[in-house]
């Protein structure tokens, strides 16, 4: 990989996806005299992927930065809250520097028709599909590396120290899990738009299993490959961790759960594998398992009730794309690529219902 160019191994942006585009010239006048060496006019692309808040980058003068705001025809106010994520990294960065550093924020929704924030470019490699990115080499003992850092860097950011960071408002870690196993089930009943019995049977299963709380930690709740930026000539260290909109204090194997939730093994049922979770089926990934152990043996935390996270990991990654389905459903986005996304939501909780009765979170082939 030495004698690839690193910038085509650097994660780059498109062009706007029509209807997602922004006003680059109230953009630019807002920008005047705010950030020192963004003057002139702005020019604008976006990154792909992503299904929820939307990530753009903006050449203005000499500078490169990204802008984050919420998504099309979102009524969710609470889970795009643009000045919650900016106070977070504002605040994180001097005590985890994988966070961005943010600079700026607006909550006037005149400037471009929703509130936003302003962070520095982070530039590296992210592995956002199954197969390995153009020109980026992923061996059996690459991949190991990166998926052994990827875990690694979970059980490091749940041993931040947030209250250094003054992040002690963030979230109200007690009773977390009881909320919330109630609130994504309210949200999965709220969201609904075709019949999924298995994620009906999970939301019950769910609620009458609740385990006691494990201790508070800065969680992200969206910890997978394609929020890892990877240093391009060394892809097993990790840069920075993106997309902080869901962070908050709680239990971390809620945390670990969503992860697994995204992680699919190479023997898992083929239409499990067909869901996006970047290369974790690319040999020399850890299993779900495996991910398990070495969280365990880093973090010293106690994983034996992990059946549990899974399944919410599960439902509430079911719920998230209910969500968006919904939004499409009633005309609110038209992004055709939530057309389909009911059919990820039936797979999820079919996946949820095979872990529940073979009460395993590896070898869930049908």
């Amino acid at each position: 990989m030495a004698d690839v160019p690193t910038e085509i191994l650097i994660d780059s942006p498109r062009a706007v996806r029509p209807g997602e585009e922004i006003d680059a010239a109230a953009l630019s006048a807002w920008l005047s005299g705010r950030i020192p060496g963004a003057e002139g006019p702005v020019t604008i692309e976006q990154f792909p992927g992503g299904h929820s808040n939307l990530t753009y980058l903006l050449h203005a003068g000499d500078r490169e930065l990204v802008l984050r705001r919420p998504p099309f025809g979102s009524q969710v106010k609470t889970a795009h809250d643009m000045g919650r994520e900016y106070r977070v990294l504002s605040r994180l960065h001097a005590v985890y520097p994988k966070a961005p550093r943010a600079l700026l924020h607006c909550d006037d929704p005149a400037v471009i028709g929703a509130p936003f924030y302003l962070m520095e470019r982070v530039r590296g490699v992210i592995l956002r599909h199954p197969k390995a990115p153009a020109g980026v080499d992923l061996p059996p003992e690459r991949m190991r590396a990166i998926s052994e850092a990827a875990v690694d860097g979970l059980a490091d950011l749940h041993a931040v120290d947030w209250r250094a960071a003054g992040l002690e408002d963030l979230g109200h870690p007690e009773g977390y899990v009881a909320r919330q196993v109630e609130g994504w089930s309210g949200r999965w009943r709220k969201s609904r738009t075709d019949d999924v019995p298995d994620l009906d049977r999970a939301a019950a299963w769910l609620s009458a299993n609740l385990p006691p709380e494990t201790g508070a930690a800065l969680i992200h709740n969206d910890y997978k490959y394609d929020n890892l930026v990877l240093h391009p000539q060394d892809l097993d260290r990790i840069v920075a961790v993106l997309d902080w909109e869901m962070a908050t204090l709680g239990d971390p194997l809620m945390d670990l759960g969503t992860s697994l939730g995204y992680w699919m093994n190479p023997d898992d049922a083929p239409e499990l594998r067909l869901l996006p979770g970047g290369p974790t089926t690319l040999p020399g990934n850890l299993s779900r398992g495996e991910v398990v152990e070495r969280y365990a043996a880093r973090s010293n935390r106690d994983v034996s009730g992990i059946l549990f996270y899974y399944v919410y990991g599960l439902f509430k990654i079911a719920t998230i794309a209910q969500q968006i389905y919904f939004r499409y459903r009633q005309g609110l986005t038209h992004d055709e690529r939530f057309a389909n996304l009911i059919g990820a939501v039936q797979i999820l909780g079919r996946t949820a219902s095979r872990a529940m009765e073979t009460e395993r979170i590896d070898h869930l082939v049908s």
